[in-house]
This record gives structure tokens, sequence and C-alpha cells, in this order.
């Protein structure tokens, strides 16, 4: 049997396609193995997002070389946001040994390579399992993972938002909504699989819908009727969403989400900067004030659900006032988690155009180092509260001889039980908290009514 092997890193949306991009390759004959050395068709799924990540992926594609030569047949591809109209033939001079470069989401051109390979050498792919031509079908999305407990599902692709310093409006296009029933079959197709929690994913996710027009005149779906729709699968039990915008968080959604018992209390808005003059030069559209008053009503309306951002420092032109400002919003936030990162140019982007990259690298580390020390405190002393608590946990896996799994506000809980609990609910009785994770106990033997 022909096998393969699939590196990603970067975000949730490329977590989604790869394991799509499985379920189409089991489709047509071909089965997962667990190191390249062993695969016939080899697929890098990449991030360009920071230059870390396209550091890891240019690495990771250089290290392959000796490998490609060594196997003449074997398939080497790459996809994901390194893949992109003004890049591809940029990376056909640098890794000539590449047989085929994918622009992201999109597996058409190796399903369709591999497909025409086997019939050119007489041999022919699983007759129930032709190749769709793109990873929009509802194919379950589990291959190569079976007794996945949670997944991932695109419901729009693409980003019409193009803040000044991100690439993936440029390689991953326009916004692009996929219809509300093909998610809802796919969804289904997942829970009988095994799955029992899905994240529905979109660069932002709020937007969903806007550009689905009905064809009898009726307004177009949007978020909150999406999880109104999912809510209705029976067997599963647990509803995620990310991205969300500050602009397009609306009540309505907000609204869906405490009312409807399956989604999750846990809302995750990035604000990036805390400086208005950093925002609009970022070309995000609103300011601090407004985000702050966004966290505001997030809390009113969810009074037990958790607030997740992401932040941007060293941002071209931010000055130490500036990101103190930053600084100051999150120590009076006091969200629940904060990804940071430092700014990184990316080619083509308008900020790489026309803005200098002048903060130092040893400044931006600094501020890094700093936000991440506040959150940890931060979390620490939210996390804290909850020891003594009972709180719902979907067990996910075995970790390092520990069951581990998440509450419904994105708490990293471990506890130790002699019985196999992966894809269950546990009651767990937290007894230590940390800044990013908790220990508990059992609080009752048995799982929890869903």
């Amino acid at each position: 049997m022909k096998s393969y092997h699939i590196w990603t890193i970067g975000c949730q949306m490329n977590v989604a396609d790869s394991m799509r991009l499985a379920s189409e390759l089991e489709r047509v004959g071909y089965s997962a193995v667990a190191t390249p050395q062993e695969a016939d068709v080899l697929v890098l799924n990449t991030c360009v997002v920071r230059q870390s990540a396209e550091d890891r992926a240019v690495g990771r594609l250089t290290s392959l070389k000796p490998l490609r030569l060594r196997r003449p047949h074997m398939v080497l591809a790459v996809m994901g946001c390194m893949v992109g109209p003004q890049a591809t033939e940029e990376l056909l001079e640098r890794f000539p040994y590449v047989d085929l470069f994918l622009p992201p989401s999109d597996p058409a051109i190796l399903l369709d390579y591999l497909r025409d390979s086997a019939r050119h050498h007489g041999l022919e792919t699983r007759e129930s399992g032709e190749p769709s031509d793109a990873l929009d079908s509802a194919a379950p999305s589990l291959g190569g993972l079976p007794g996945a407990v949670t997944a991932h599902v695109p419901v729009i692709r693409g980003c019409n938002h193009v803040c000044s310093y991100c690439i993936v409006p440029y390689r991953r296009g326009r916004e692009r909504s996929r219809p509300l029933e093909e998610i809802v079959t796919e969804v289904r197709d997942l829970v009988a699989a095994g799955v029992r929690e899905v994240t529905l994913l979109g660069q932002i996710v709020d937007r969903y819908g806007h550009d689905l027009v009905p064809g009898d005149g009726s307004r177009s779906p949007d978020l909150a009727d999406l999880l109104g729709a999912v809510s209705e699968v029976d067997g599963l039990w647990r509803i995620r969403f990310l991205t969300s915008y500050p602009g397009y968080l609306s009540n309505r959604i907000l609204t869906a989400v405490a009312e409807l018992p399956k989604v999750c209390e846990h809302i995750e808005v990035p604000v990036q900067a805390g400086d208005d003059d950093v925002l609009r030069a970022m070309r995000r559209d609103y300011t601090a004030a407004e985000y702050t008053s966004l966290v505001q009503r997030i809390r009113a309306m969810l009074p037990d659900g958790s607030i997740a951002s992401d932040v941007i420092v060293g941002f071209p032109g931010e000055t130490a006032r500036q990101f103190q400002a930053t600084y100051d919003l999150l120590t009076a936030l006091k969200l629940d988690q904060v990804h940071v990162a430092a700014y990184s140019p990316r080619a083509g982007t308008l900020a790489a155009r026309k803005l200098l990259d002048d903060v130092p690298l040893e400044e931006k580390m600094s501020r890094q180092q700093a936000v991440d020390e506040l959150q940890a405190q931060i979390v620490a002393e939210i996390n804290s509260k909850l020891v003594g608590q009972r709180l719902e946990v979907l067990v996910e896996d075995l970790h390092k001889g520990k069951w581990r799994g998440r509450t419904r506000t994105n708490k990293l809980v471990f506890f130790q039980h002699g019985e196999d609990w992966r894809g269950r609910l546990a009651e767990v009785k937290i007894t230590w908290a940390g800044p990013w994770s908790m220990q508990g106990e059992i609080a009752i033997d048995r799982e929890l009514a869903v």
C-alpha cells in the first residue's frame, strides 16, 4: 500500500487543511506513516505569518533534500502560506527538488498528479475514492488521526481585511464562506467518526456568511445561524469558534454563545496593540477604548466565560510609551490568555513596503518577555480562584501518564485515573493551578451525562 506523511506548522487552519488532505489521500488508498523516510508522498504544510515560522519551514525543507535525492520516486510537495502567486516562481528556483507547490487549502494539483501517475503506471486508485478538487468538500477530516476527540472545521477561508502586517490575505485570497449545510454535513461525519468537539475556523470567523446569497432572497446565514445549526447535530457535545475581530463580534453572536448549551464560553478576539496610533498604522479599525468596551460587553453577556487575545510588540515606529500603553491595557483587562509575538516584516505587506522596521530586535524581545511575564502573573491569579472547584473537562488523550483535557473556557487540565477517559466528559476537582495548566482529581467516578 502507498504511504504518506504530512508535516504541519502554523495556525489551526493549517491543521484542518492537513487533516482533510490526509482524508483525501486515504480515500484513494494511501496510509499514514510516522516518518518522512517511510513515505511515498511527503507533504510540508507551511506557515510564514512570522519569520520564525518561515525559518522552520525552510530549514525542514532544506533538510529533506538528501532524502528526496536518494528516493527519486517519492513525491515531495509543499503547501500552505509559503506558497502564493508571488512566491511560487522563487520557490521553484530555491527548491528545484520539490515536485509540487500547492496553494493553501487546495490539494487538487497533488491529487490529480497522483491519480495521473497511477494511471500512467497501470494502477488504479480505489473506485470509492475519487479525490475532490479542493478541501472544501465535506469529507471526514480525521485522516491519520484515529480516535480524535476534537476537530477543526474551516467555515470561511481567506480574508478581506488587509491589516498592514499580515501576509494571510496575499496567500489565502479573499473571503469565501462555505455553504451552511455542507459544514453541518461535515460535522455529522466527524461525530460519526468519534469527534465530540469541533472548532469552527475563519481568519475572521465572525464574517461567516456575508458572501452567501440565498436563491430565495432571504437573509444570508451568519455565524449565529451556523452555531445554531451545528448545535442540532446529535452526538456533538461542544462547539468553539475562532478567530474573531473586534468590529464584527456582534451581540447576536454573543447571544448565541450565551443561549446555545453546546457553544463554549470562550472568545478569541485579538487586540494587537494598546495605542491608537499603532492600531491605525496596523490598519486595525478600532481604538483601545472600543476594545475595552467590547471586553466589558463580553463579560456582561458571558459572566463565566474567558477571553483570549493576540498582541504584536515592536511594530514599526512603536515607541516605549506606545508599548507601555499596550502593557497597561493588558494589566487593566486581565485576560485569560494572550499570545504575544514580536513583529517581523512579511514581504509584500503594506508595513513591509511602507514602514521601516526600526525597533531593535533586543527591544522587541524585551517587550515580548515583559508581556509574557505579566500575563503569567494575571493567569496564575485567575486560575488560582478555580482551586477547589469542580469543572467539566472533555478528555482528549493520555499525556505522560496523565489524562489531558480542556474545560469549556479552554483551560488545560491534567488528572490521573486508572480507567480509560479518552473522549469522555469528566467532572474534575481542581487541586493545583498554574498559569498554563491545572491539576485535578476525578470528583465523581463516572462520566458526566450529556
